[in-house]
């Protein structure tokens, strides 16, 4: 059953963002990027309990613009959904209070489009999952805090 209401998860350390060489990384699955990060210290495990794959680097993603769904105590959206996005979800976000499809170039957001894939909020995802239109995940790259408010089965539907 999803967790109807929310539920407090935080992670033990706040991840910092790092840099490193992304593009000496290996690509997986029909040349999307995946990648694991190589710092111990921020790399978290994701719902399948091995470690937590990139989501995107173009657009960057995540709440460190890392291209991962890490999560940490100020990040209090959670962004650890690696979601595929949908015309249907896109306008199902930007009704209800988050618009994604607009870009704001003073925060360098390009604003997204169908198919880009994107580190959103884990609430928002079960909103969307309750009203019939989650978009599919990266279920390699959604990071294990999921799991409190989503069981993996549902996930594994919604998997690409």
């Amino acid at each position: 059953m999803i967790m109807q209401k929310k539920v407090s998860f935080f992670c033990i350390k706040a991840v910092e963002r790092q840099s490193f060489d992304y593009d000496s990384q290996k690509s997986h699955n029909d040349s999307e990027r995946m990648s694991i990060h190589p710092d111990p210290n921020i790399n978290r495990l994701n719902v399948l309990g091995e470690p937590l794959a990139s989501c995107c680097y173009s657009p960057i993603t995540g709440y460190f613009r890392n291209g991962f769904c890490h999560t940490a105590t100020i990040d209090l959206g959670q962004h650890t959904i690696c979601a595929q996005m949908t015309a249907e979800f896109l306008n199902f976000s930007q009704k209800v209070g988050n618009d994604l499809i607009t870009p704001l170039p003073e925060v360098d957001f390009p604003g997204l489009e169908p198919g880009d894939f994107w580190c959103i909020c884990v609430t928002r995802w079960v909103d969307a999952y309750q009203a019939g239109i989650a978009p599919p995940i990266k279920i390699q790259a959604c990071h294990q805090a999921v799991l409190s408010y989503v069981p993996l089965d549902v996930l594994m539907e919604y998997a690409v």
